[in-house]
This record gives C-alpha cells, structure tokens and sequence, in this order.
C-alpha cells in the first residue's frame, strides 16, 4: 500500500472525530497506536471508521506480536498492521501468518467488516493486508537482513525512540549516538531496497519526515495527535502570556 514517499499521522487518543478530521487532511495512511496508545478495541473499530470515512488508509499498531491482537486489527478493518518489537526472521515470520488466511498463514476467519466488502474471498484479503515490521532492538538491527527477507512481510518501521536506546543512548535523540543511529538508519534501508520491501520511519515533525523521505524512506509518519495538542496549547498559552 506504500508508494513512492508515503506520509502518514499516528493516532494515541481515543477520539474519533478528530481522528477523522486528521484524515480528511491529505495524508496517505493514519495509524491507530494500539501499544502505547490509548485505544481498546471499541476505540480500535471507530478510529477505523473515522478514517476509511475520509478516505484514508487505516493501519494499527497492535500491542504485540500476537495472533490476537494482529487478528482483531484486521477484523476491524484495519488495511495493514504494524507489529512491534520484532526481534528475528522467525518473529517476523509469526506476524506474517498472523495476518494471512491460510494457505499463506494461520489467520482465522472472521473478517467482520473487511475492506475488501462481507464475507471476502480469503485470497482477496490475503493481497490487501500489509504487514510491517518495526526494527527497534539490537537483535532486530542485528537480523535486519534477515527480516527484511521474510516472504509476505512489506515493509519495516523504525521505532527511532527505542532503536536510540538499542544504540546505548541515555534518552531517545541523544546526541553521544547521532552517528551510530544514522548508520543503523542506512543499513536499515538497504536491507529493505536489497529485498525488495518498504522502509519507514516514524519522525518527530514534517521537516525531518521530508528528509527522510528524500534519503530513501519509502514512507515516514509524522508525529502524533497528543504531541501536537499539547504543542499547539502552549504556544497559544506563551502568546496569550506575552
């Protein structure tokens, strides 16, 4: 579902109609944080009727690599999941068939309201769904290749905050592991380019989305909802103020 330099908005709260204005903006996908968000299934289901509503693609987050939340997602209706923390091939691997119908994976069937319409051909489904890995921990970067190679996988996601960690920093964007941080970006990249899946990162604000689109990413999600709510309040606030 990733095309050339896909932008995306990442939703935390539970709020329906502002995610459905978010959508009606004109970005290409909106995801629904199922991990660290605060969205329960209900929540889950609405975001994703808000969103297909505007016309945009709707992913989710799920909480973990796990058959449950993976399928949920789907049944929802979500176009694609993201699954965190994946550590190996195999790991990726699992999350493939979690999200497939067989015969290309384990998923059960209960699509029920699937874009691809009620009651859809598995194989329908089964072409639709995208499945994204993020890369965030040291075996993952150490695996990268090998994750990235995964038959049925589309794409890797970089978690930037927990791969910073991952690289020994103090905090996420510490400065001491700027340069370890950027190689472990391009060798992300080349792993996805070399078989043939597609690279994303999640970024702090549209500036930094466009520079990582420019040095290859193929889509890059900006910020979120409750960093942008808290932002635009305390600029109003130091303006009121002055």
């Amino acid at each position: 579902m990733f095309t050339a330099k896909s932008i995306g908005y990442w939703i935390a709260l539970d709020a329906p109609v502002a995610t459905e204005r978010i959508a009606r903006l004109g970005y290409d996908y909106v995801v629904l944080d199922g991990q660290h968000g605060f969205i329960d299934q209900s929540g889950l289901l609405a975001g994703l009727m808000a969103i297909e509503l505007a016309g945009c693609a709707g992913l989710v987050r799920v909480e973990a690599n796990n058959p449950t939340p993976i399928g949920r997602a789907l049944d929802a209706g979500a176009r694609g999941v993201i699954i965190p923390l994946i550590d190996s091939a195999a790991d990726a691997a699992a999350a493939v068939a979690a999200a497939r119908f067989p015969p290309l994976g384990a998923r059960s069937y209960g699509p029920m309201r699937d874009p691809a319409g009620t009651r859809p051909k598995p194989a329908d489904v089964n072409e639709k769904v995208t499945v994204v890995a993020m890369i965030e921990t040291p075996r993952a970067l150490a695996s990268v290749e090998e994750i990235c190679a995964v038959p049925g996988l589309d794409g890797v996601y970089i978690g930037p905050s927990d791969l910073s960690l991952a690289l020994g920093g103090a905090y996420p964007g510490d400065p001491a592991i700027a340069d370890a941080f950027e190689q472990a970006l391009e060798r992300v990249r080349k792993a996805a380019a070399a078989s043939g899946v597609a690279a994303g990162i999640h970024t702090p604000t549209g500036e930094v989305a466009a520079r990582r689109l420019a040095e290859g990413f193929a889509f890059a999600s900006i910020s979120g909802d409750l960093s942008h709510l808290e932002q635009a309040a305390a600029a109003h606030l130091e303006r009121a103020r002055r």
